[in-house]
């Protein structure tokens, strides 16, 4: 998605991290470059994404291959870079659907905090979203409140056309966390070959914070082993273990079309949600 969304987010973490040799990356060294690759995204992100009439760069120019590289070469596969903060989850739900001619939709629904704004549309009971939240009182800031200006979301809805005709649509609700779920499910799925439903359905982390959480460090689920938290803190992460299935590492969803007209669909055992075919 473009601006004001994190849109460049997603795509910047696949863009540096296609140069890392993800394919044959094991578990550590796939997390560790990720969210390495997540730090420098989410760095492009705040420096430029805002409405795009008060854009100052182009958002294409920031996903150029050449860029992409350099920013890759920063990343030591033997440290973890210094992080500071995130922008905090959303309420949010993704879903995803796609029909017998291949027609495919990537969805989300947010109203950002748990009862959006607080305030409800007379006579229909929808409450409006908060998304206003992420401007600034600052005038020199880039999200300054500004008549008629788009607030940035986090939003992100994902969709990829694979080089061998596969279509797949796929997301998760979580503010920071939808874009590293994405390149965590892709990359497992796409580059490493993982079933779709074990993409989903594996261990996943989270850089940054939670609801009622201040601390943003690297967040993993239980069901990781000690020696990949050990490994991990050896490279310089600040990792805090999470309960074995969590949802603060969000409720993904994913949808893939193959080449013969097959669905495959897999949920997140994390939420309420469901694959089905009808």
């Amino acid at each position: 998605m473009t601006p004001p969304t994190q849109g460049l987010v997603s795509l910047a973490i696949l863009g540096i991290t296609d140069h890392l040799n993800m394919a044959d990356a094991d578990e550590v060294q796939t997390i560790h470059r990720i969210v390495e690759a997540t730090k420098q995204a989410f760095a492009l992100r705040d420096r430029y994404i805002t409405d795009p009439l008060h854009m100052r760069e182009e958002m294409q120019e920031l996903l150029n291959s050449n860029l992409l590289v350099a920013t890759a070469q920063q990343i030591d596969p033997l440290h973890a870079a210094p992080w500071g903060t995130g922008r905090g989850p959303g309420d949010t739900v993704w879903l995803g659907v796609m029909d017998s001619s291949g027609m495919a939709v990537s969805f989300i629904q947010s109203i950002y905090h748990e009862f959006g704004s607080g305030v409800v549309l007379p006579d229909t009971g929808i409450v409006w979203q908060n998304r206003g939240a992420a401007f600034s009182l600052d005038p020199d800031h880039l999200l300054t409140l500004l008549p008629g200006k788009q607030p940035f979301h986090t939003l992100n809805p994902a969709a990829a056309r694979l080089n061998d005709g596969r279509l797949m649509v796929y997301g998760s609700m979580g503010g920071d966390g939808q874009p590293q779920t994405q390149a965590a499910i892709f990359t497992r799925h796409v580059i490493q070959g993982m079933p779709l439903q074990q993409a989903v359905s594996a261990p996943r982390w989270l850089l940054g914070r939670t609801w009622g959480e201040s601390s943003d460090s690297l967040k993993l689920e239980g069901r990781f082993a000690d020696a990949t938290l050990e490994r991990l803190r050896a490279l310089g992460h600040e990792v805090e273990r999470l309960p074995d299935f969590s949802e603060a590492v969000g409720h993904a969803g994913a949808i893939v079309r193959h080449t013969n007209g097959m669905l495959e669909g897999a949920f997140d055992p994390r939420s309420n949600g469901s694959a089905a075919g009808f």
